[in-house]
């Protein structure tokens, strides 16, 4: 039905008449489709979090309404066709309006999710003309005849929701036409490539490949090796010699991809090799719910490869973080000479809305040294972080290997030689914890209640906090998940009660804090459906930790 046809369209009119716009899209894993959704939110406010309440549905088949039905109140409006719309729905507010019909007498039933959107727009106070010319040029590649018809499917689908009762929401008094509308997975990839990435490799997996397509979008433009490997253990160990040749590595990936390159990010941990991982996490174990959502990875992400070496993980909470922590996930690879991930979800790479624009900052350059003949790759120093020579570049061999090695990169058997090489690796974790950065803190007055959350989970336990309106409520969410801040548990030990917010099962995050620094005296909000939490169900939830559910 063109749903993501519609979701592209929508967004982009209802933004360039002033209104700020989120979208998210809920997809069944199915190879012949399935019944599938998008959720968009309309706002003369920011909006960036799901909810669970509908105020308009437009089910474009009939199997949408048992889909969502749960979600569909006396308040909600129901637009749509009448094989759409054979059930006996709790409100009154339901409009038939032929989409297929109209489709069919411009020329294509194709055009269907076309007239829903024109309809969508009618409800809105959108300039008309503008926006069907913006149809036009959205389909003018594919042949005058198509744009033209689908601009006058747009019209009359305009036309044709006149009748419907519904409120016209007031638009922003900002002028939002020139602000960006994004999604997570393009801000990873922007991000890394002003981090300086020029090499990408990767396995398509779901729902990581639209971090993939991100970047072999942009390849031509920008100059990326942008390699699609046969598989996840040829992606990473092509991202490991990429970064031994001299390159800015990265590679994007989901769990069942991560846990096949396991033994390549050993590989970077013992070749001191910077690689950049990005994980889109989704629900396992094995295949589990290859089109949903979860924060089930950071076990994986903080275990991966065997034997200790130091790594970093970093969780973007919002689009725009996920740009500058893209960024730095790189820089952190480079100057420390180690893997580092970054954490996102499908709820995260596949939703968008709009922002003001990104902000831009002097980048740090790979520190690569010219050789000289007597060059070390491996060199004992105060830090651990040996001068990195690449092939070529100077008079000198640089020699790596995946045994444990002398400073030469020459392999041994001493057993003073191997104690030294892993004091030499670990040196870099104690340098790593000197720059963790700080979690994104909000005070609400009172230090009675510490809400801590983890990457994609920050919007809508802003927008609960926001419902809530309570001063004892406090938040605190984390970007960067490993190392955590030297002095956590004296902070967490001033609230009298500390509650973590996870969509896992098994409360990762709360658990490595535990391990951490000791502190146990925590209450836990979980959830491992496979969706996203909802504004209304954390207000709900938050509640019930107060007393007052």
């Amino acid at each position: 039905m063109g749903i993501q046809t519609v979701e592209k369209l929508l967004t982009k009119i209802l933004k360039n008449n002033n209104y700020h716009v989120f979208a998210t899209k809920e997809v069944m894993s199915r190879v012949r489709g399935g019944n599938n959704s998008t959720e968009i939110r309309v706002s003369n406010h920011r909006v960036r979090a799901y909810r669970e309440s509908i105020d308009l549905f437009v089910p474009l088949n009939p199997d949408a309404i048992m889909r969502h039905l749960k979600r569909i109140s006396e308040k909600t409006i129901v637009m749509g066709e009448s094989k759409s719309l054979d059930y006996e729905f709790e409100t009154n507010a339901v409009y038939e309006i032929p989409f297929t019909a109209i489709a069919r007498e411009i020329g294509n039933k194709l055009y269907t999710n076309t007239v829903a959107t024109g309809a969508i727009c009618g409800l809105f106070d959108v300039d008309k003309a503008k926006a069907a010319d913006f149809v036009y040029k959205t389909f003018e590649n594919k042949g005058d005849q198509v744009a033209a018809e689908n601009k006058k499917a747009f019209i009359q689908g305009y036309d044709a929701s006149q009748k419907v009762k519904f409120k016209t929401y007031q638009k922003s008094t900002e002028q939002l036409e020139e602000e960006l509308l994004i999604n997570g997975a393009d801000a990873v990839a922007l991000g890394a490539i002003y981090g300086g990435v020029n090499f990408v490799s990767s396995y398509p997996m779901s729902p990581s490949t639209t971090v993939l397509i991100a970047f072999a979008q942009r390849a031509k433009k920008l100059g990326l090796v942008v390699e699609q490997a046969e598989d996840e253990i040829a992606a990473i160990n092509m991202a490991c010699g990429a970064s031994y040749a001299g390159g800015t590595a990265f590679a994007t990936t989901s769990g069942g991809g991560l846990a096949l390159m396991s033994e390549g990010i050993s590989l970077a941990g013992i070749i001191e090799t910077p690689v950049t991982i990005h994980i889109a996490q989704r629900p396992g174990p094995a295949t589990g719910l290859p089109t949903r959502t979860e924060q089930g990875d950071l076990n994986l992400a903080l275990y991966s490869g065997h034997g200790d070496f130091p790594r970093a993980i970093f969780a973007p909470a919002t689009i725009e973080t996920a740009f500058e922590l893209s960024r730095h996930a790189v820089e952190t690879a480079e100057r420390f000479q180690i893997p580092s991930f970054i954490l996102t979800d499908q709820y995260f790479v596949d939703s968008y809305y709009n922002v003001p624009g990104f902000e831009f900052k002097d980048n740090q350059k790979p520190l690569i040294v010219e050789t000289s003949d007597d060059y070390k790759r491996y060199r004992l120093t105060e830090n651990g972080i040996s001068p990195r020579g690449i092939p070529g570049y100077g008079k000198g061999i640089v020699k790596v290997d995946s045994d444990e090695h002398d400073e030469m990169g020459h392999i041994t058997e001493s057993f003073d030689v191997r104690v030294d090489m892993v004091h030499k690796r670990m040196k870099k974790l104690e340098a790593l914890k000197k720059q963790v950065l700080k979690p994104i803190e909000h005070h609400g007055g009172q230090k009675k209640v510490l809400l801590i959350g983890w990457g994609s989970t920050y919007d809508a336990i802003c927008e609960a906090v926001e419902n809530l309106d309570d001063t004892r409520l406090n938040r605190m969410q984390f970007e960067q998940v490993f190392p955590l801040p030297a002095n956590l548990k004296e902070t967490l030990e001033q609230f009298e009660q500390v509650i973590f917010i996870e969509n896992n099962v098994t409360g990762q995050f709360a658990e490595l804090v535990r391990k951490e620094t000791g502190f146990s005296a925590f209450k836990q909000i979980l959830k491992y459906n496979g969706m996203e939490f909802s504004v209304e169900e954390l207000t709900d939830e938050i509640k019930k930790q107060l007393g007052e559910g």
